[in-house]
């Protein structure tokens, strides 16, 4: 079993992972000419993030020696194929309408390609920081 992220590092990676799920939030908005005046982006962020850290815990992406690892770059994209689709759903059931599948579709292929640009930059930028402080 992995060894936990320290304290600093975990409120940084949670922090950033947040930051990530609302640009990705706000993206979606913004290409639908929606204000983010209204609050009802929330609509779509409370239930992403939810669903982002029950699938982002599930596979260990906030234990040392797999967040930090370059080799394991997929698991946020699986988080994200795990995460946006329930996300969609808990929205669907809040907003009271019905589930659009090519919403959960593009939700899904932002949250991946952000997470993962994020998290091969963390993986990275941990690995050349334990490096060069020469633990392994």
């Amino acid at each position: 079993m992995s060894r936990p992220l320290s304290r600093n590092q975990l409120v940084f990676l949670v922090a950033v992972d947040l930051l990530v799920l609302l640009a990705v939030t706000w993206l979606g908005f913004a290409t639908h000419d929606r204000s983010l005046a209204d609050g009802r982006w929330l609509t779509t962020f409370i239930p992403l993030v939810f669903s982002w850290f029950l699938a982002a815990s599930g596979l260990g992406l906030y234990r040392a020696g797999v967040a930090d690892r370059v080799q394991d770059f997929w698991r946020p994209g699986l988080a994200a194929v795990l995460a946006a689709p329930l996300a969609v759903l808990l929205r669907a059931l809040w907003l009271q309408q019905t589930v659009i599948p090519i919403f959960g579709l593009v939700m899904i292929a932002t949250t991946a390609a952000g997470m993962l640009l994020w998290r091969i930059v963390w993986a990275i930028w941990t690995t050349r920081k334990m490096l060069g402080d020469g633990r392994s």
